[in-house]
């Protein structure tokens, strides 16, 4: 059964460009490289890894390329683009040539226009995307969802993946709103969710595994297991777990599930979703 991270990250930290690594996330204020998650990959018996940008600039997905080049175990890259540019189409026939390029995404949480995806010309650069075989990550707030699920109903061939469950307020055990939306853009049968980013919304320093046991029921149950993936966003989740902590989470969740379901969810649908 192979095993895939479907979410981390790598970076050469700068305090400017990284300005959203806050005194709090201290630990992660730091490089890092495919040679320190290589090992805790190997440890973990996982094959490969899903490398996501953290930064919105193209030189960032020359450094996650390049960093994918250069170790095999990164079997995919999601990058960044501008898709209200004019040329996103000439943008987006240059990156076919690099294999490992996968999939985009915008950091749409960050943005002041909460409904930015709706946005005409963004849209009008998504609407490139199924035509070069690219996907595309979601990375939204709880307050999001009801627009990314008009967004993702405007593309129904396109594949999406929402990001970290959407963040549920986890700390809060606010559930009832999100969990609502979560069932609504699950729907869509085009949208696939990574079970991931949950510690770093849950309380970092008291949280318990079974925290996350109703959020995780309303995602198994919402999208099923053939649209589920696990991704462990390293490094940020050092900020309230190990990456071993990380992984217990979901492992004792999926316990209850069949062999195939189990493989599925560590696996398969990320080598499905992304081609990997």
């Amino acid at each position: 059964m192979p095993k895939i991270d479907a979410h981390q990250h790598f970076w050469n930290y700068d305090p400017v460009r990284h300005d959203w690594i806050n005194d709090d996330m201290e630990i992660i204020r730091q490089d890092f490289l495919p040679d320190d998650l290589d090992p805790i990959l190997h440890e973990y018996g996982f094959n490969g890894c899903v490398a996501v940008q953290a930064d919105q600039t193209e030189t960032e997905n020359h450094f996650l390329l390049e960093q994918a080049i250069n170790n095999d175990f990164i079997k995919g890259v999601v990058g960044w683009l501008d898709f209200k540019a004019d040329n996103v189409e000439e943008r987006l026939a240059y990156y076919k040539q690099f294999e490992k390029l996968k999939g985009f995404r915008h950091i749409l949480q960050g943005e002041a226009d909460r409904a930015y995806m709706l946005n005409a010309d963004f849209k009008r650069g998504i609407s490139k995307l199924k035509q070069f075989g690219y996907i595309y990550d979601i990375l939204i707030y709880t307050d999001q969802l009801g627009y990314a699920n008009e967004f993702a109903a405007a593309f129904p061939d396109q594949p999406f993946v929402i990001d970290h469950l959407a963040k549920p307020k986890i700390k809060d055990g606010d559930i009832d709103e999100w969990a609502k939306d979560m069932k609504a853009i699950a729907k869509n049968k085009n949208v696939s969710c990574k079970v991931s980013g949950m510690v770093t919304e849950a309380d970092w320093r008291n949280w318990k595994t079974e925290d996350f046991t109703p959020y995780l029921d309303v995602v198994f149950e919402a999208f099923g297991a053939d649209r589920l993936m696990f991704g462990s966003d390293w490094p940020v989740c050092r900020v309230a777990a190990t990456y071993g902590e990380t992984l217990g989470i979901a492992e004792a969740y999926i316990a209850k599930l069949s062999k195939t379901e189990q493989d599925k969810f560590w696996g398969d649908n990320a080598i499905k979703f992304y081609g990997l």
